[in-house]
């Protein structure tokens, strides 16, 4: 796949997937006279890095879990240690989030017993 296919599947943009490859966030992908062509290891990079920003992971999480998965397997109870960290991190997020939904949901009922 070319990298306009990846991004149109992805729905990311194709500056979003250099930086990704710069960055050394996911790994280079080959070329084919000089245009990339993403094999399915790269699109797998690609999901995973996707998934975990649109979790809210901030890159510095992300580039620091997958110079470890490069590492192999001795760094697996640290890359358990990243992940579980930006769970707790969004678990409390959440928890905030849900806050101010049941705020605004008793002003909406508030506001609705005037209307009624």
């Amino acid at each position: 796949m070319t990298i306009k296919d990846v991004s149109e599947k992805y729905n990311v943009s194709q500056a979003t997937l250099r930086y990704y490859e710069k960055a050394g966030i996911i790994p280079p992908v080959t070329r084919k006279n000089g245009i990339r062509d993403y094999q399915e290891k790269d699109e797998h990079a690609v999901e995973l890095v996707l998934c975990m920003r649109k979790a809210g992971l901030p890159i510095e999480s992300i580039s620091r879990y997958v110079a470890l998965k490069q590492e192999g397997e001795v760094t697996i109870k640290e890359r358990l240690s990243i992940l579980q960290g930006e769970r707790e991190a969004l678990i409390a997020k959440k928890e905030e989030i849900e806050g101010f939904i049941n705020r605004l949901n008793h002003k909406i009922s508030l506001f609705k017993e005037k209307i009624d």
